[in-house]
């Protein structure tokens, strides 16, 4: 297929060379950027002080220790041998030494896997695949934690990809991978991998070299190969608890699920088998399919899932996984993509709620991610017509732009499918923990807050709004009505948008995409809000005698109770996303409901969440403007950026009325031809062309 490119403007040479630069400075900024997020990881390692760096090998200091005998060490015997005459070296140049190389290791990988990537590569994807991935990796779990001194998780990565995909002769590979299963055992499973894909040669001398090397080490370190792999059976309980949250294998998780002995160990035994069953056998047809970076990760994640001790440090492998695709839909590709780099880069509390019932998956989220990878995912072979041309996605036509100050962003494409549901959970759920995580963080000083709160309560004095003292006993001496308002002030502040949110989804995707977008925008320009303005509402203000209707009486006098930071930021009042995404749902059900009664529904909303607010001494009047404003200015940006809102639900010209491909539920048509139809956007785009 010819470059997009070589079509542009008049001249196709010149539309090449301008491509080629616009490309060269993409990828000169992306490796700028994962050289800064190196040097951010190699300063989080050298703020160690020097005396407490070496103390990180738990090593002994001198040679003829065990180097077990602290119980922290968690590499191989062989390992240990290699590691521990580096304890004789000085501290400071140790420290930036060993930094330096790790972070050069995890460069290395993102080039060498980004030689590795399946024919046909795509110019663009060739080119920035290296440093991209080497910039995620920067930022990943398991890098930022082989960073630390004494651990060698990067090293056997660099190892097996270089054996597979740079180092010519099936000695020297298999050398490579042997030497990298005698510092992490599981990876011995590569040497299945090699030996069903036909490289035998390269296979045996892995073994060899890995039961050379675990001979070299018991010789020479006998008692500490009786620990490691005879006590603790290759490593378990080194290092840590072998039920602790680093572990994420399938006997740490089985452990953390509170199973132990016979039982445990049996079911241990047969899910590892079962994964190692599966998962190579997966890892070998993509091999034979030409995919075989991702017949490398694959194989990678059924290793460290099925060794007693895994590490988060060793799960670099499931990262390497995004090489695989999935989908047909074009709008579909970056949901495995997406779902990686999150669970690797990110909290597993971010990911998920902070609830009991969600403690299993909470717990194992790295765990899952690589299970998934080895056995679940299903990437697409090379054969199918979907590898290089997925089913397209529909946009809209561009929207002129109404007012010629505020010119519509020439990028911005409005896209008419359903997104994927996943996707948009999972950025759902991300994008709320990262607001509560910045709202928390805002400032939360309480003299500023309540000197704040003075200046709005002296504002309302003078325009006369000053109602909130008098409507708050109002409701406290009729308790009925008390008791309705602390309930719709509890109850209703998340589940009508949700709801609202998933009946749009379902039945009307434009206009999803388009309530969406104004309700996150809505909410990030609240957020600065939040850190501009700390203020204290009405319940926190002293000697203003309001009654905490919600919350029960507080103790003003106590100077630690301030911003209750162990719930959330209560001084991150103004302006008040209460009855901010209140107004949302109004707008949104007043422009959309087809009916007069859900209509006068949306307008009820609103209304009665300010009446709450005030009452509950939740918020100020003024507050409940300021979130007025930014829902408003929510609204705004999305037209600003997208154009108005039935625009969004118009087919192109050459694709009106017609379904785009691949929606049937049969799953039968083609990538580019269509069979079926999918009612339900005609009548949406139907509607809206009429409206």
């Amino acid at each position: 297929m010819a470059n997009a490119a070589e079509h542009s403007g008049g001249n196709g040479h010149a539309g090449v060379i301008g491509d080629n630069s616009r490309l060269g400075a993409a990828r000169l900024l992306l490796w700028a950027l994962a050289g800064a997020l190196a040097v951010r990881q190699a300063a989080a390692v050298l703020r160690v002080p020097p005396g407490e760096w070496l103390s990180g090998f738990h090593l002994p200091g001198s040679l003829p220790g065990s180097v077990y005998d602290t119980g922290q060490f968690s590499g191989t015997p062989f390992a240990g041998l290699v590691l521990k005459p580096l304890v004789g070296l000085a501290a400071p140049s140790l420290e930036v030494a060993w930094t330096c190389v790790t972070l050069l290791c995890v460069a290395a990988i993102g080039l060498v896997a980004a030689r590795g990537l399946p024919d046909p590569v795509p110019r663009r994807t060739a080119l920035l695949a290296a440093p991209v991935l080497t910039a995620l990796m920067m930022v990943s779990i398991p890098v930022r934690e082989a960073a630390s001194p004494g651990q060698t998780a990067v090293l056997p990565v660099l190892l097996v990809l270089l054996a597979v995909f740079r180092v010519p002769g099936d000695r020297p590979a298999g050398f490579l991978v042997g030497l990298a299963a005698a510092l992490q055992p599981a990876l011995l499973l590569f040497a299945p991998l090699l030996w069903l894909t036909g490289r035998r040669p390269t296979a045996h001398t892995a073994a060899v070299t890995f039961a050379g090397a675990t001979a070299l080490s018991w010789a020479a370190m006998p008692r500490d190969s009786w620990t490691y792999w005879i006590e603790h059976l290759a490593g378990t309980g080194l290092g840590g608890a072998p039920d602790g949250l680093a572990n994420q294998s399938v006997h740490g998780a089985l452990l953390r699920l509170g199973l132990t002995g016979p039982l445990e160990i049996l079911l241990y035994a047969a899910l590892a088998g079962a994964i190692v069953f599966f998962g190579l056998r997966r890892a070998v047809r993509y091999a034979r399919d030409g995919q075989l970076l991702l017949a490398v990760a694959v194989t990678g994640c059924v290793a460290v899932a099925v060794s007693p001790a895994g590490w988060r440090h060793q799960l670099l492998w499931v990262l390497l996984a995004v090489a695989g695709k999935v989908g047909k839909r074009a709008a579909d590709r970056p949901v495995w993509p997406v779902a990686v780099v999150l669970a690797m880069t990110l909290p597993s509390t971010v990911l998920l709620p902070n609830l009991a019932a969600l403690a299993p998956v909470r717990d194992n989220v790295l765990l899952l991610t690589a299970v998934a990878a080895a056995c679940a995912v299903p990437f697409l072979p090379s054969s199918s017509p979907y590898w290089r041309e997925p089913v397209p996605t529909d946009y809209g036509r561009p929207a002129a732009a109404r007012w010629a100050r505020v010119p519509l962003l020439p990028f911005w494409r409005r896209v008419l499918s359903r997104p994927n549901l996943l996707l948009e959970l999972l950025l759902i759920r991300v994008g709320y923990s990262l607001y509560s995580h910045i709202r928390a963080a805002a400032p939360t000083s309480r003299s500023l807050a309540e000197g704040n709160g003075s200046q709005i309560h002296a504002m309302e004095k003078a325009l006369g709004i000053d109602i909130e003292h008098a409507v708050n006993h109002a409701v406290v001496g009729a308790p009925w009505l008390e008791a309705f308002f602390n309930f719709y002030y509890t109850s209703f502040h998340f589940v009508v948008p949700l709801t609202i949110l998933a009946v749009l989804y379902w039945r009307r995707p434009g206009d999803y995409r388009w309530a969406r977008a104004s309700l996150g925008l809505a909410t990030v320009l609240a957020l600065v809000g939040f850190w501009l303005y700390p203020l204290a509402p009405p319940r926190l203000m002293p000697g203003l005698d309001f009654i905490d209707t919600v919350h029960g009486p507080q103790d003003l006098a106590n100077p630690s109770y301030g911003a209750m930071t162990a719930i959330s930021n209560q001084y991150a009042a103004m302006p008040s996303l209460h009855f901010g995404w209140s107004l949302w749902c109004g707008i949104v059900i007043v422009v959309l409901a087809p009916k007069g009664w859900q209509k006068l529904l949306g307008v009820l909303h609103p209304l009665i969440t300010v009446c709450a607010i005030v009452a509950t001494a939740n918020h100020w009047v003024l507050d409940a403007v300021g979130g007025a404003v930014v829902v408003i200015a929510g609204f705004g940006l999305v037209y600003a950026l997208s154009g108005p809102r039935g625009l969004q639900l118009n087919l192109p010209a050459q694709r009106r009325g017609a379904e785009e491909p691949g929606e049937g539920s049969d799953g039968t048509s083609g990538p580019s031809g269509s069979s079926g139809s999918n009612e339900g956007e005609r009548k949406v785009g139907a509607s809206a062309r009429t409206s």
